[in-house]
């Protein structure tokens, strides 16, 4: 029996873009992903620059609400990543998984920027499947402390070799690799 349109949109996964500090530019491998069609849809934060942790997990959880299902892939970056897991500690929703790219080690000293309250980072089983992509020469988490948060997180950890912090500086604007990681999901 062939499943009608409305009924393939139904079961289709929303896809939830969690940018980090200061959003996902243009460029940026999440606003690829995002142009890839309705069900990718970037949650945005009041404020990017100098953000509250409180206020950044309430939005995924209006988020997560809002979609009204559980067939739900929230997809991380950098501080993203951390408020993924802040929010899975907080609300323990069983959602389809998360994508968690370069999660930022805020609880590293070289870490300065105004962000309140993300310390300290969750170290709870993650509820859902989730992936954790890292590199070896990311400036904001070692490849040591992104295994540590994949154990942790009960995470599969993809090594992506020397990628700096995934993300358009490093050359990471379309980005197919991680977005066929999805396909996991």
């Amino acid at each position: 029996m062939e499943i009608c349109s409305f009924e393939k949109k139904l079961q289709m996964t929303t896809y939830g873009i969690v940018p980090g500090l200061g959003n996902s530019g243009e460029l940026h491998w999440q606003t690829y992903f995002e142009e890839q069609g309705d069900h990718f849809i970037r949650i945005v934060q009041s404020e990017w620059d100098a953000p509250e942790c409180t206020d950044w997990v309430e939005t995924i959880q209006s988020f997560v609400k809002k979609c009204n299902s559980t067939d739900i892939v929230l997809i991380g970056h950098s501080l993203g990543c951390v408020t993924i897991a802040k929010w899975a500690e907080k609300y323990p929703t069983p959602i389809k998984g998360a994508l968690l790219v370069a999660p930022s080690d805020i609880e590293n000293p070289v870490y300065q920027f105004p962000a309140k309250g993300f310390t300290p980072i969750p170290l709870n089983r993650l509820a859902f499947k989730s992936i954790v992509v890292a590199s070896e020469n990311d400036p904001w988490v070692s490849m040591e402390r992104a295994q540590f948060f994949a154990d942790q997180w009960g995470a599969e950890l993809i090594n992506i070799g020397m990628g700096g912090h995934i993300n358009a500086v490093s050359g990471h604007h379309k980005w197919d690799f991680g977005l066929n990681l999805l396909d996991r999901f």
